[in-house]
């Protein structure tokens, strides 16, 4: 059964409040409990107002509904069918569903929930697990703009939120939740390139992972433009205009940019597979 395989990934925080006007608390519950359920449960626990949580596992999936009123879906893609055929009949006109499995639509989504069900598509990345996450969620047919400002709110102290269409989630997909790990696979050979030149690999790959948070920083807390900030540390016949050449002649900024079509079309295929998998019936 499938309840039996995900017996343990089935809890709920209660009392959660993300906004101090709020009369009621917020229950907020979770179906999966991988890194992305994690890191937005972590999220939600950090902000300033520090709520009263009690956090519980349940054997069974109508515990989460009758004790939740926005609940996440977080398991992998292939499983959200059959998981959202169990759990049809426990949803309300009073619950929001947030998916955060990648590649399933809103259309497949709507499909197999009841008729006008408040569903929303979210789509996180691993740094979330450091509250430094970039999320992009969209809104289903029935989902209203309170909707999506309560979303905001209660992931606030993820990392960046921001709402878009549907058609951008696949590709945010690409950029970042796929580009996560092209950053490590630089960061990896940024280190390397210092080891071959004679530098321990320990430090080498200490040197690289704060090259690449400095960096980040003042990529986003600056507001200038990529080709700016590269501009400001070029200096005519220095260094690194040098190893710039260099890259540019390995094609790097032509493959990151190939990379992330890659990573999208793959996205798009996982939701027309979805959505197959939706039609089955």
């Amino acid at each position: 059964m499938l309840f039996s395989l995900l017996c343990l990934s089935c809890a709920y925080l209660s009392q959660v409040k993300t906004d101090p006007s709020m009369d009621m608390p917020l229950r907020v519950g979770f179906i999966g409990a991988g890194n992305m359920a994690y890191g937005i449960a972590k999220g939600i626990l950090s902000g300033k107002l520090k709520p009263s949580i009690g956090t519980q596992t349940y054997i069974v999936f109508i515990h989460v509904f009758h004790f939740s009123y926005l609940v996440f879906v977080a398991v992998k893609p292939h499983l959200v069918p059959e998981i959202l055929r169990e759990i049809s009949q426990l949803v309300t006109q009073k619950h929001i569903i947030v998916s955060v499995a990648a590649g399933v639509t809103l259309a497949t989504l709507e499909l197999l929930l009841p008729k006008d069900s408040v569903i929303l598509r979210l789509m996180p990345n691993l740094p979330c697990l450091l509250l430094e996450g970039a999320l992009l969620f969209s809104r289903g047919s029935s989902a209203k703009p309170e909707d999506a400002a309560l979303l905001s709110s209660l992931l606030q102290h993820c990392g960046l939120v921001e709402e878009g269409p549907e058609a951008w989630i696949d590709v945010h997909t690409g950029l970042s939740g796929s580009g996560v790990a092209f950053v490590y696979l630089f960061a990896e050979a940024l280190a390397e390139g210092a080891v071959k030149m004679g530098m321990p690999s320990s430090l080498a790959h200490s040197i690289a992972a704060q090259t690449i948070v400095g960096a980040g920083k003042l990529l986003r807390d600056t507001g200038k433009h990529p080709a700016q900030l590269r501009s400001d540390v070029c200096t005519p016949g220095g260094t690194t205009i040098y190893g710039l050449h260099a890259l540019e002649q390995g094609g790097l900024r032509a493959a990151t940019m190939s990379a992330v079509e890659s990573a999208t079309e793959r996205a798009r295929e996982l939701g027309q597979k979805s959505a197959g998998a939706g039609n089955s019936n």
